[in-house]
């Protein structure tokens, strides 16, 4: 029994201390909101001041500002002397110098334009928070939500995503993936428009998609153009319908309600 007491004491004083947690910085808003759901909460040390204004936040603004957020700044960041810093591409080589300096790991993620680049990219941040397993969950749910609005027949409707100003995304976007998955062909392309382009009111008149997803919180909302009386006669054959802005910023767990809100708003069109 002694033998054995000696043996565990010597067992638990010759042990490696668990790893301290790593302290992550976000200052990539897409980022912050894969974080939210993969990352213990002691690990974000900051997200992107983007997450703290609830006109641009892809998570709710109450769970985002019980973190401090940061402008980005090579100041604001080392000061937090964080072990990973997620970022997007473009960052101010100021600040990746400073990080360099510090030994800093910094994570650059690229704007996914597929919902498999977006699940792949769940799982690289959860890989670097050391969550695989959280990570592989979220991935899970995306994927589960895109099968779940995968319509029972192959009719691709005509549809377009109309931002303030008639903003389209064009078809190498994430927007554009994820009108293909819902069951519908995002109509850019067949006004010669680029990836991200401006379609004039004209042009929408003379060949109207059959869906017209409008960017905001109601129809129309934020472009008065939606409002034009040339419209009203294209009632009868266009359904129009809200699309939240928030589910134009990021992927990640965004997906899982733009797909919901693809599904809700195919179901509830008329039959051809």
């Amino acid at each position: 029994m002694k033998r054995a007491g000696l043996l565990a004491a010597l067992l638990c004083v010759g042990a490696a201390p668990a790893p301290a947690p790593l302290r992550v910085v976000s200052i990539n808003p897409c980022a912050d909101s894969v974080l939210m759901r993969v990352a213990d909460r002691g690990q974000i040390a900051a997200v992107s001041h983007y997450s703290h204004d609830p006109e641009a936040s892809s998570i709710p603004v109450e769970i985002a500002r019980r973190f401090k957020a940061t402008s980005g700044t090579a100041e604001e960041v080392v000061a937090l002397a964080p072990d990973v810093v997620l970022s997007g591409r473009h960052v101010a080589p100021s600040t990746i110098l400073a990080l360099r300096r510090m030994g800093v790991r910094l994570v650059q993620l690229d704007v996914p334009t597929t919902i498999a680049e977006s699940v792949a990219q769940v799982r690289l941040i959860a890989d670097t928070v050391g969550r695989p397993e959280r990570g592989a969950v979220l991935a899970e749910a995306i994927e589960r939500s895109v099968r779940a609005a995968k319509p029972a027949d192959s009719r691709a409707i005509p549809a377009l995503i109309w931002q303030g100003g008639g903003l389209v995304p064009g078809t190498d976007t994430l927007s554009s993936d994820m009108l293909r998955a819902g069951g519908f062909r995002n109509l850019s392309a067949d006004y010669g428009l680029k990836n991200w382009d401006i379609l004039p009111l004209e042009r929408l008149v003379a060949k109207p998609p059959r869906v017209l997803l409008t960017v905001g919180e109601g129809e129309g909302a934020g472009d008065r153009r939606l409002s034009h009386p040339v419209l009203r006669p294209l009632a009868r054959h266009m359904t129009r319908a809200a699309w939240p802005e928030r589910l134009m910023h990021c992927g990640g767990p965004t997906i899982v309600d733009a797909m919901t809100r693809l599904r809700v708003i195919r179901s509830r069109l008329p039959a051809a």
